[in-house]
């Protein structure tokens, strides 16, 4: 922004960050800020590369996290395509429904970097050799990241857009324990301080509505996020879907799942401690209709995005509302 001619002042902090933009969203989305890097629509294709976790293959624990079913977050796709062929189906599916015309190869299922490193560079390698496939987006645990997985990441961001996509879910050790996720919040800084060394861009997962927490410890997760060096976040809602530990202390009555109403008020104020220019990659989860068993109105994505959205305008909030210092 520069001062006009009749002005002739730069902007306060305050009209930078403080107030909320004029007619455009209230929060970064992924899907801004790709047009605004490529010039275009830009889709992510979720891949199945076929890896596996060490929550699961006893390196850390079995099992995995208590609301992974055995299929892990991804497609299920490996076992039938290979990775150029679940791009090229992938492609096909987006141009049609979004009119997209570049993409971004998402290394979704189970974690990406949890291999040897031939063939996890094959792998990226793979993809970037597609057609119109612009970036890789890795998605992965901040126990599966030793220095050397995070310099074949750097020399590929050399050549590519990249973004390095940590799980996390909540700040909260007994949270971290209760979920099984098999790692501590001291793991996940250690690896946010490895990677940003090598000035790669990190996506956080995180869960509202775990088991447990109340809206305070969700509202700690954000302002501990708001504090790191990170560039992006998704948000995900806790949903229960079959064959899952969850889905077994649902049925006990060992947790409770939010309603819309509860859901879209904390992600309203969440949004409101994170800093401006922190990309918001995801809203909300999305999970597979014949899967899901609670919430039911987590199918409705579209609603749910409006609800927020809405929320966020009668309630005169926008993300970094509450932030100093950025």
């Amino acid at each position: 922004m520069q001062p006009t001619r009749h002005s002739k002042r730069w902007p306060t902090f305050h009209e930078l960050y403080i107030m909320p933009p004029m007619n455009t969203s209230r929060y970064r989305d992924l899907n801004t800020a790709l047009r605004e890097r490529f010039g275009c629509r830009v889709q992510k294709i979720s891949l199945d590369a076929g890896l596996t976790c060490p929550n699961r293959d006893g390196t850390v624990g079995v099992g995995g996290c208590i609301y992974c079913s055995s299929r892990g977050s991804g497609t299920g796709l490996f076992h039938r395509y290979s990775i150029t062929q679940q791009l090229e189906r992938g492609k096909e599916r987006l141009r049609r429904r979004y009119r997209a015309k570049k993409f971004i190869a998402y290394f979704q299922s189970f974690s990406n970097t949890y291999g040897r490193l031939d063939e996890l560079k094959q792998l990226y390698q793979e993809a970037l050799a597609v057609d119109d496939v612009v970036g890789l987006a890795i998605g992965t645990r901040p126990d599966c990241v030793p220095d050397s997985v995070l310099d074949l990441l750097a020399e590929f961001k050399q050549r590519t857009y990249l973004w390095v996509e940590y799980g996390l879910q909540s700040v909260h050790e007994r949270t971290l324990e209760l979920i099984n996720r098999g790692h501590d919040l001291a793991a996940f800084v250690d690896a946010v301080e490895r990677t940003r060394k090598r000035d790669l861009d990190i996506c956080v997962h995180i869960i509202l509505g775990l088991p447990g927490e109340d809206e305070a410890d969700m509202m700690a997760t954000a302002r501990t996020l708001a504090k790191l060096d990170i560039q992006g976040i998704k948000i995900h809602l806790l949903y229960v879907i079959q064959s899952t530990a969850l889905a077994d202390m649902h049925r006990h009555g060992a947790c409770h799942c939010l309603s819309r109403e509860e859901y879209v008020d904390i992600v309203c104020e969440f949004l409101a401690l994170i800093p401006p220019q922190v990309v918001i990659h995801r809203l909300t989860g999305d999970p597979r209709p014949h899967e899901l068993l609670a919430p039911e109105w987590a199918l409705e994505k579209q609603i749910n995005l409006q609800a927020i959205r809405d929320a966020l305008e009668s309630r005169d909030l926008w993300q970094g509302k509450y932030c100093t210092g950025h």
